[in-house]
């Protein structure tokens, strides 16, 4: 069962349920997103841009072993797979009595099902679908696959041969994602599906196999009680998903995300200032959805004078290669196992080497953890608190991402008429951190999101040589139209049980535990394969000899080690920011699984299954 004690944190109001507000939070004002082609929420697979957000979740690894049967099987299955359109509406009247009630609510509740496939599982397609791939996919990530480039990522020597799925380079993997509000809700689901692939179904009154075999399960769930939304460290994750610019219909109020920071609507230009771009929640900037949906609007990369930030003048419309192919979208899947004690051994460690104090609130490891990461575990930003936890802000989705590297951002007053605008007036400051006293170049959250972080001019910690990834930009070409080109919508989920460790009472039990990753975009190499080489792998980033981020990056070193280098920032005795540098031998994210996939309309389902 869900945690029905814990208390709701969307702020404010979630969205109505009936009729359209004539009032800013709900309306498009751009004249390119005014005028733009409504999302096709029927054709669109529900994960990808509504979100399941489920507490309980499982993945069938299946791989075709009979293209015909296969087909057939898909064909049964249709039926079942949600929708854009249907999670949306769901998730709209699940905040709302959540909202009412104050707390998690099983008032109403729902399963869901999506499905997606390797470049491999399309290719044992063909022959029951002619001319599926005549015209090729654009992006080379895809068509390889994970495995065949893991190495490209700074996986460890022996990946992807050792992983529990995904390994094998050649096989056809379909991806099926089921996920509900109950353990039993699930249960019931998943066994349906089962039955069907082991069982078979009927058609044309015969009895056929599935034409398919499931090679890998995969349990994940949201983490009990007060870890609720965090992962295995005990960080609070998810925090920083970008908006999506968009329309759900053709009325202009009916936005996909609405524009809830009143400071930040789509002002347009003024007296010789710029426009201010518009955002979701505070400090969620809107992208146009082809960064995540084939056949829409990309992003614009290059600064525009006109606008203070992210260009929100619409890119080229995304293709992914056959036609098909729209409405669809790529899913990234990496199955992380995550050392808990061994970070928190370190953290413990680095503290005590570093003399570091405790804070009024909280640990002395747990601050080293947190400039590690670049937020506390409440999720709260170390730029708008640095000097211990703060559970209110980092609860607070109008407050805990309303901040920049690159200058002051200020707080947001209430607004006087719009009940689902955001205020953030309780909380602290956010002054900016261009030098990176106070959330470290290599913190995690800047690592793989600099936000509006330019170059510094005056050198950094000693370039690292060699250790740049080719093919990626040199630093001096960094900026944020370019950086909001990066991003990922991301749907993970912890696995395993949860640790009894600490920052302050490490625990090494060596049970297998982590992090489901998944994230959908239109550009595998573009996105998250750049964010990993170009970003969180690469020392000489966004400074030269910042070091790897030191929760996720990788390194195979010219010596055969795994040692990683990172420059920290932790303040002395007096409060001082004092530059620290920091090694280990150990990661403690593995990547033991994983695999690329692209996630088909409706209608190119219907295709597959041979329905069109």
């Amino acid at each position: 069962m869900p945690n029905l004690t814990a208390p709701a944190r969307e702020t404010p109001a979630p969205e109505p349920l009936v009729g359209l507000p004539n009032i800013p939070s709900h309306t498009a004002i751009l004249p390119d997103e005014v005028a733009s082609q409504p999302l096709e929420v029927d054709e669109i697979q529900g994960n990808i841009l509504g979100g399941f957000n489920k507490d309980f979740q499982t993945f069938l690894f299946l791989e075709i072993t009979d293209a015909t049967n296969f087909q057939q099987w898909l064909a049964s299955q249709l039926p079942y797979v949600a929708t854009t359109a249907e999670v949306i509406a769901f998730n709209r009247l699940f905040k709302s009595i959540r909202h009412r009630r104050g707390h998690e609510s099983i008032a109403v509740r729902s399963t869901w099902m999506n499905i997606a496939f390797t470049f491999q599982a399309l290719s044992a397609l063909e022959d029951v679908v002619p001319g599926l791939l005549d015209t090729d996919f654009k992006d080379q990530a895809f068509v390889e696959g994970l495995a065949e480039r893991s190495h490209r990522l700074g996986d460890a020597p022996g990946s992807p041969d050792g992983w529990f799925v995904g390994g094998e380079r050649a096989q056809p993997l379909v991806i099926v994602q089921i996920a509900s509000d109950t353990r039993e809700d699930l249960a019931t689901e998943v066994n349906r599906i089962e039955d069907s692939i082991y069982a078979g179904h009927v058609a044309d009154g015969k009895c056929l196999g599935s034409g398919a075999r499931i090679t890998f399960k995969q349990n994940g769930a949201n983490l009990p009680g007060n870890l609720s939304g965090h992962e295995h460290f005990g960080f609070l994750d998810g925090i920083s998903q970008p908006g999506i610019r968009g329309l759900l219909s053709s009325d202009p109020r009916d936005v996909l995300t609405l524009r809830q920071n009143p400071a930040k609507r789509d002002q347009p230009s003024q007296n010789g200032q710029p426009g201010t771009p518009a955002q979701g929640k505070p400090g969620q900037d809107l992208l146009w959805s082809g960064e995540f949906v084939f056949g829409y609007p990309k992003q614009n990369s290059q600064p525009n004078a006109d606008w203070d930030g992210p260009n929100p003048i619409p890119g080229p419309i995304a293709e992914a290669g056959p036609t098909w192919a729209k409405n669809g979208s790529f899913l990234v899947f990496r199955r992380l196992r995550q050392d808990v004690g061994g970070f928190h051994a370190f953290l413990k460690t680095t503290a005590t080497n570093n003399n570091v104090l405790n804070p009024t609130t909280g640990s002395a490891p747990a601050l080293v953890g947190s400039r590690l990461v670049g937020r506390w575990a409440s999720g709260a930003p170390v730029l708008r608190e640095p000097d211990q936890d703060n559970s209110t802000l980092g609860n607070d989705d109008c407050a805990n991402n309303n901040f920049e590297f690159g200058g002051a951002t200020a707080n947001i007053p209430a607004p006087p008429s719009d009940p689902f605008s955001c205020t953030d007036e309780f909380a602290p400051p956010s002054p900016g951190d261009t030098a990176g006293q106070v959330c470290p170049f290599s913190a995690h959250i800047r690592k793989v999101y600099p936000r509006d972080d330019t170059p510094l001019q005056t050198g950094g910690y000693g370039a690292v040589a060699g250790a740049t990834p080719p093919g990626c930009p040199a630093n001096a070409t960094l900026n944020e139209p370019d950086t909001q080109t990066h991003r990922l919508l991301r749907r993970g989920i912890p696995y395993g049980d949860i640790s009894a460790s600490t920052p302050t009472s490490p625990v090494d039990d060596n049970v297998d535990r982590g992090l489901l990753f998944f994230a959908y975009q239109t550009s595998i190499e573009r996105q998250f394969e750049f964010v990993t080489r170009c970003w969180a792998n690469n020392p000489d980033f966004k400074e030269p000899g910042a070091g790897v981020d030191p929760i996720i990056g990788q390194v195979n070193n010219a010596d055969g080690t795994r040692t990683r280098h990172f420059q920290t920032v932790i303040p002395d005795a007096n409060g001082t920011p004092q530059s620290v540098a920091l090694t280990t031998e150990k990661d403690w994210v593995l990547p033991t699984g994983g695999g690329y996939f692209f996630s088909p309309s409706l209608s190119a389902l219907r295709m597959l299954s041979g329905q069109v």
